[in-house]
Protein backbone atom coordinates (compact mmCIF):
# COMPACT_ATOMS: atom_id res chain seq x y z
CA UNK A 1 0.00 0.00 0.00
CA UNK A 2 1.34 3.42 -0.97
CA UNK A 3 0.84 6.13 1.63
CA UNK A 4 0.79 9.67 0.32
CA UNK A 5 0.54 13.12 1.84
CA UNK A 6 -2.57 15.10 0.96
CA UNK A 7 -2.56 18.55 2.48
CA UNK A 8 -0.40 17.17 5.27
CA UNK A 9 -2.83 14.35 6.03
CA UNK A 10 -2.71 10.57 5.80
CA UNK A 11 -4.24 8.98 2.74
CA UNK A 12 -3.88 5.90 0.59
CA UNK A 13 -3.11 6.29 -3.09
CA UNK A 14 -6.19 7.42 -5.00
CA UNK A 15 -8.37 7.86 -1.91
CA UNK A 16 -9.47 11.25 -0.56
CA UNK A 17 -8.45 12.12 2.96
CA UNK A 18 -11.37 12.11 5.38
CA UNK A 19 -11.69 14.14 8.58
CA UNK A 20 -10.63 12.39 11.74
CA UNK A 21 -8.85 12.77 15.05
CA UNK A 22 -5.30 13.93 15.66
CA UNK A 23 -3.22 10.91 16.61
CA UNK A 24 -0.31 10.49 19.00
CA UNK A 25 1.69 7.26 18.59
CA UNK A 26 3.80 6.41 21.64
CA UNK A 27 6.61 3.86 21.48
CA UNK A 28 9.12 2.96 24.16
CA UNK A 29 12.32 3.62 22.23
CA UNK A 30 13.53 5.48 19.16
CA UNK A 31 13.98 2.31 17.07
CA UNK A 32 10.25 1.58 17.38
CA UNK A 33 9.32 5.19 16.69
CA UNK A 34 11.47 5.19 13.56
CA UNK A 35 9.92 1.91 12.39
CA UNK A 36 6.49 3.54 12.55
CA UNK A 37 7.78 6.66 10.76
CA UNK A 38 9.04 4.54 7.86
CA UNK A 39 5.42 3.68 7.06
CA UNK A 40 4.78 7.31 6.09
CA UNK A 41 7.67 8.38 3.82
CA UNK A 42 5.61 10.92 1.89
CA UNK A 43 4.48 12.94 4.91
CA UNK A 44 6.52 16.06 5.72
CA UNK A 45 8.45 15.48 8.95
CA UNK A 46 9.72 17.87 11.58
CA UNK A 47 10.67 17.86 15.26
CA UNK A 48 8.63 19.75 17.85
CA UNK A 49 9.98 20.29 21.36
CA UNK A 50 7.43 20.52 24.18
CA UNK A 51 7.97 20.68 27.95
CA UNK A 52 9.32 17.26 28.90
CA UNK A 53 8.92 15.63 25.47
CA UNK A 54 10.18 15.72 21.91
CA UNK A 55 7.60 14.96 19.23
CA UNK A 56 8.35 13.78 15.71
CA UNK A 57 5.55 15.34 13.70
CA UNK A 58 4.41 13.80 10.41
CA UNK A 59 2.09 16.12 8.53
CA UNK A 60 -0.40 17.97 10.70
CA UNK A 61 -2.35 15.05 12.17
CA UNK A 62 0.19 12.47 13.33
CA UNK A 63 2.81 12.80 16.07
CA UNK A 64 5.31 10.17 17.18
CA UNK A 65 6.81 10.01 20.66
CA UNK A 66 9.54 7.78 22.09
CA UNK A 67 8.09 7.85 25.59
CA UNK A 68 10.51 5.64 27.51
CA UNK A 69 10.50 2.09 28.84
CA UNK A 70 7.92 0.95 31.36
CA UNK A 71 4.43 2.11 32.35
CA UNK A 72 5.55 5.02 34.55
CA UNK A 73 7.80 6.61 31.91
CA UNK A 74 5.18 6.06 29.23
CA UNK A 75 2.39 7.59 31.31
CA UNK A 76 4.51 10.62 32.22
CA UNK A 77 5.64 11.37 28.67
CA UNK A 78 2.25 10.79 27.05
CA UNK A 79 0.55 12.93 29.69
CA UNK A 80 3.06 15.73 29.04
CA UNK A 81 2.32 15.61 25.31
CA UNK A 82 -1.45 15.54 25.88
CA UNK A 83 -1.27 18.40 28.38
CA UNK A 84 0.77 20.54 26.00
CA UNK A 85 -1.75 19.97 23.23
CA UNK A 86 -4.68 20.75 25.51
CA UNK A 87 -3.18 23.95 26.93
CA UNK A 88 -1.92 25.70 23.86
CA UNK A 89 -2.97 23.76 20.77
CA UNK A 90 0.70 22.72 20.57
CA UNK A 91 1.59 26.38 20.18
CA UNK A 92 1.77 26.37 16.40
CA UNK A 93 -1.74 26.03 15.02
CA UNK A 94 -1.57 22.26 14.56
CA UNK A 95 -5.07 21.55 15.79
CA UNK A 96 -5.03 21.14 19.55
CA UNK A 97 -6.07 18.03 21.41
CA UNK A 98 -5.35 14.46 20.37
CA UNK A 99 -8.38 12.26 19.90
CA UNK A 100 -6.46 8.98 19.83
CA UNK A 101 -3.28 7.70 21.47
CA UNK A 102 -1.67 4.52 20.12
CA UNK A 103 0.76 2.46 22.18
CA UNK A 104 2.95 0.72 19.61
CA UNK A 105 6.10 -1.34 19.49
CA UNK A 106 7.48 -4.81 19.78
CA UNK A 107 6.69 -7.30 22.51
CA UNK A 108 6.59 -10.90 23.60
CA UNK A 109 3.95 -13.27 22.25
CA UNK A 110 2.21 -16.15 23.98
CA UNK A 111 2.34 -19.37 21.97
CA UNK A 112 0.59 -20.60 19.97
CA UNK A 113 -1.68 -17.62 19.36
CA UNK A 114 1.01 -15.00 18.75
CA UNK A 115 4.11 -16.46 17.08
CA UNK A 116 7.26 -14.46 16.42
CA UNK A 117 6.72 -12.02 13.54
CA UNK A 118 2.95 -11.77 14.04
CA UNK A 119 0.89 -8.75 15.08
CA UNK A 120 -1.41 -8.38 18.08
CA UNK A 121 -3.95 -5.62 18.68
CA UNK A 122 -5.29 -5.32 22.21
CA UNK A 123 -9.00 -5.64 22.88
CA UNK A 124 -8.05 -5.34 26.57
CA UNK A 125 -4.97 -3.61 28.00
CA UNK A 126 -4.20 -5.04 31.45
CA UNK A 127 -1.61 -4.24 34.11
CA UNK A 128 -0.60 -7.81 34.90
CA UNK A 129 1.59 -7.22 37.95
CA UNK A 130 -0.15 -4.26 39.62
CA UNK A 131 -1.24 -5.68 42.96
CA UNK A 132 0.07 -7.77 45.82
CA UNK A 133 1.35 -11.26 46.50
CA UNK A 134 -0.57 -13.22 49.11
CA UNK A 135 -0.58 -16.76 50.54
CA UNK A 136 -3.44 -17.45 48.14
CA UNK A 137 -1.58 -16.09 45.12
CA UNK A 138 -1.48 -12.78 43.28
CA UNK A 139 -4.17 -10.20 44.06
CA UNK A 140 -4.79 -7.43 41.49
CA UNK A 141 -4.99 -3.95 42.92
CA UNK A 142 -8.74 -3.88 42.30
CA UNK A 143 -9.20 -6.68 44.83
CA UNK A 144 -7.36 -4.52 47.35
CA UNK A 145 -9.97 -1.82 46.86
CA UNK A 146 -7.94 0.55 44.65
CA UNK A 147 -7.88 1.83 41.11
CA UNK A 148 -8.20 -0.36 38.03
CA UNK A 149 -6.09 -2.80 36.10
CA UNK A 150 -7.67 -2.82 32.63
CA UNK A 151 -8.63 -0.51 29.77
CA UNK A 152 -10.83 -1.47 26.81
CA UNK A 153 -9.98 0.22 23.50
CA UNK A 154 -12.96 1.12 21.25
CA UNK A 155 -14.29 -2.11 19.77
CA UNK A 156 -14.82 -0.66 16.31
CA UNK A 157 -11.24 0.62 16.22
CA UNK A 158 -9.85 -2.75 17.35
CA UNK A 159 -11.89 -4.52 14.68
CA UNK A 160 -10.86 -2.17 11.90
CA UNK A 161 -7.20 -2.34 12.96
CA UNK A 162 -7.24 -6.13 12.98
CA UNK A 163 -8.99 -6.25 9.61
CA UNK A 164 -6.50 -3.82 8.04
CA UNK A 165 -3.34 -5.40 9.41
CA UNK A 166 -4.21 -9.07 9.85
CA UNK A 167 -3.43 -8.81 13.56
CA UNK A 168 -4.80 -11.22 16.11
CA UNK A 169 -6.94 -9.65 18.85
CA UNK A 170 -6.64 -10.43 22.54
CA UNK A 171 -5.42 -9.13 25.87
CA UNK A 172 -2.04 -7.39 25.88
CA UNK A 173 -0.43 -7.48 29.32
CA UNK A 174 1.61 -4.61 30.68
CA UNK A 175 4.41 -5.80 32.94
CA UNK A 176 7.13 -3.96 34.83
CA UNK A 177 9.37 -7.05 34.71
CA UNK A 178 9.59 -8.92 31.42
CA UNK A 179 8.81 -12.62 31.74
CA UNK A 180 11.91 -14.80 31.63
CA UNK A 181 10.78 -18.20 32.93
CA UNK A 182 8.25 -20.82 31.93
CA UNK A 183 6.76 -20.73 35.43
CA UNK A 184 5.92 -17.04 35.21
CA UNK A 185 4.59 -17.40 31.68
CA UNK A 186 2.30 -20.20 32.89
CA UNK A 187 1.15 -18.11 35.87
CA UNK A 188 0.31 -15.16 33.63
CA UNK A 189 -1.65 -17.33 31.23
CA UNK A 190 -3.54 -18.91 34.14
CA UNK A 191 -4.59 -15.46 35.39
CA UNK A 192 -5.17 -14.05 31.90
CA UNK A 193 -6.34 -16.86 29.61
CA UNK A 194 -7.01 -14.47 26.71
CA UNK A 195 -3.54 -12.92 26.79
CA UNK A 196 -1.69 -12.92 23.48
CA UNK A 197 1.23 -10.59 24.21
CA UNK A 198 3.13 -8.77 26.93
CA UNK A 199 4.91 -5.43 26.78
CA UNK A 200 5.85 -2.70 29.23
CA UNK A 201 4.01 0.50 28.32
CA UNK A 202 0.40 -0.03 27.23
CA UNK A 203 -1.34 0.42 30.57
CA UNK A 204 0.62 3.59 31.32
CA UNK A 205 -0.28 5.02 27.92
CA UNK A 206 -3.93 4.07 28.48
CA UNK A 207 -4.02 5.73 31.90
CA UNK A 208 -2.69 8.98 30.47
CA UNK A 209 -5.04 8.89 27.48
CA UNK A 210 -8.07 8.23 29.68
CA UNK A 211 -7.18 11.10 32.01
CA UNK A 212 -7.25 13.44 29.01
CA UNK A 213 -10.40 12.04 27.42
CA UNK A 214 -8.58 10.45 24.47
CA UNK A 215 -9.19 6.97 23.12
CA UNK A 216 -6.40 4.39 23.25
CA UNK A 217 -5.20 1.57 21.02
CA UNK A 218 -2.30 -0.85 21.48
CA UNK A 219 -0.60 -2.77 18.69
CA UNK A 220 2.42 -5.02 19.11
CA UNK A 221 4.70 -6.84 16.70
CA UNK A 222 5.97 -10.03 18.32
CA UNK A 223 9.75 -10.24 18.58
CA UNK A 224 10.10 -13.19 20.97
CA UNK A 225 8.06 -15.84 22.74
CA UNK A 226 6.96 -15.16 26.32
CA UNK A 227 8.83 -17.59 28.54
CA UNK A 228 12.43 -18.62 29.20
CA UNK A 229 14.74 -15.77 28.28
CA UNK A 230 16.63 -16.75 25.11
CA UNK A 231 18.23 -13.84 23.28
CA UNK A 232 19.16 -16.11 20.36
CA UNK A 233 15.45 -16.64 19.66
CA UNK A 234 14.62 -12.92 19.48
CA UNK A 235 13.79 -11.47 16.07
CA UNK A 236 13.79 -7.75 16.75
CA UNK A 237 14.56 -6.72 13.16
CA UNK A 238 11.72 -8.83 11.82
CA UNK A 239 9.33 -7.42 14.40
CA UNK A 240 10.28 -3.83 13.56
CA UNK A 241 9.71 -4.56 9.87
CA UNK A 242 6.30 -6.02 10.74
CA UNK A 243 5.51 -2.85 12.69
CA UNK A 244 6.34 -0.68 9.68
CA UNK A 245 4.17 -2.84 7.42
CA UNK A 246 1.30 -2.71 9.89
CA UNK A 247 1.23 1.07 10.05
CA UNK A 248 1.41 1.31 6.28
CA UNK A 249 -1.85 -0.63 6.17
CA UNK A 250 -3.29 1.21 9.17
CA UNK A 251 -3.05 4.72 7.68
CA UNK A 252 -6.67 4.96 6.41
CA UNK A 253 -8.00 3.66 9.73
CA UNK A 254 -6.11 6.29 11.70
CA UNK A 255 -7.15 9.00 9.25
CA UNK A 256 -10.87 8.33 9.33
CA UNK A 257 -11.53 7.21 12.89
CA UNK A 258 -13.24 9.57 15.36
CA UNK A 259 -14.77 9.25 18.81
CA UNK A 260 -18.27 8.80 17.36
CA UNK A 261 -17.13 5.40 16.05
CA UNK A 262 -16.99 3.84 19.52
Amino acid sequence: MVVQAQEGRLTTSGAPAAPGARVLIATAVAAERDAVARAFPALPARVAHRPGVTLHRLGDRLDLLAAGVGPAAAAAAVSAALTSAALDGDGDGDGGRYGLVVSAGIGGGFAPGAPVGSLVVADVITAADLGADSPDGFLPVTELGFGRVSHHPPRSLVRRTADATGAATGTVLTVSTVTGTAARADALRARHPHALAEAMEGFGVAEAADAHGAAVLEIRAVSNPVGPRDRAAWRIGDALAALTAAFGKLAPVLESWNRHDQ
